[in-house]
């Protein structure tokens, strides 16, 4: 209870300090990616304090992963703002609701996911093989196009409600001829809710693989997810420069599917440090080949220089 009114207090905070629709630059997305962060891994240094190591390093490995996977979430924000066309100074607005809607699914998620695996032990087979099954698409499918019109809830949303295909000042809901009608700004939000939706049954299944304690588990989530927002606008555009970052998120989920699996069978639970690990070195060997490419990419071809008649 009193974790949820933290984290009410710090989205209310949010809301009153970006209140207005303005373009966030990357200095203010920086300084606010810096505080979510410091406030996510302190609550960690606490609960390591309060419940002992194993809920600590818990809380760390599961943040990290809900934290890797969020950037993939970027990637697919940034398509979905694109296709719509929706203008800077809304963004931030669409973001700031979209977190309020993940928080509550993962929540849900959470609970519902760890009583499943406590209940039938079978679930863990069945979460495994969904979690190695996306790895699998996220490391050979990455680049297939993603297409929000033919999203099934945001076909739904403009079935049953009327729409204008415009964004009125950034308002979601608008009176056209005495009628209300929700805006073009509603029908991305909702197109960002289902995109985040499908990442975040990825997301709680794989750090199901680490724990069950449901307390663990909704406060990784919640301090990883309230960065989201601040971390769209540093990383939009800098994300090219991980071109190889897909792969090392795809090596954790498969990790994480063969880690529910095991922990059923006579092998048991592998050691949370040794998760811990496997997700440091995987994302700091995927950034590190990603930039190492990009560095080789820029390089002009030996005997390139002169060709156009120029030395």
């Amino acid at each position: 209870m009193a974790l949820t009114v933290i984290i009410a207090a710090m989205l209310a905070v949010d809301l009153l300090l970006h209140r207005d629709n303005h373009v966030v630059g990357l200095r203010e997305a920086g300084i606010w990616s810096g505080i979510w962060i410091t406030a996510g891994l302190a609550f960690g240094v606490l609960l390591w304090g309060w419940q002992g190591s194993t809920a600590g390093t818990a809380y760390y490995a599961s943040y990290l992963i809900e934290k890797t996977l969020s950037i993939d979430n970027v990637f697919v924000f940034a398509l979905i703002f694109t296709y719509f066309a929706v203008p800077a100074s809304y963004q931030h607005k669409v973001l700031f609701w979209g977190v309020v809607g993940a928080l509550g699914f993962r929540l849900v998620f959470i609970f519902a996911g760890a009583e499943l695996l406590r209940t039938f032990f079978w679930t863990a087979y069945i979460f495994g093989a969904f979690l190695i099954y996306t790895g699998y698409q996220m490391a050979f499918r990455h680049d297939r196009k993603v297409q929000p019109e033919r999203n099934p809830v945001v076909r739904l949303i403009r079935w049953i409600l009327p729409t204008d295909a415009h964004y009125h000042d950034g308002r979601f809901i608008t009176r056209k001829n005495g009628k209300l009608r929700v805006t073009l700004l509603f029908v991305v939000l909702v197109s960002i809710e289902a995109s985040d939706l499908i990442f975040a049954v990825d997301s709680i299944a794989a750090i199901l693989a680490i724990t069950t304690d449901t307390f663990v588990l909704w406060s990784a989530n919640a301090f990883a997810i309230l960065g989201l927002r601040s971390l769209y606008f540093l990383l939009a555009g800098l994300l090219r420069r991980f071109k190889h970052l897909h792969y090392g998120l795809a090596v954790l989920l498969v990790f994480a599917g063969v880690k529910l699996i095991l922990a059923e069978t006579k092998v048991g639970k592998l050691p949370i440090p040794l998760t811990l690990g496997v997700i440091v070195g995987t994302i700091a060997g995927s950034i590190v080949w990603s930039l190492l490419s990009s560095r080789r990419a820029a390089r002009p071809l030996p005997g390139s220089a002169g060709r156009d008649g120029h030395p």
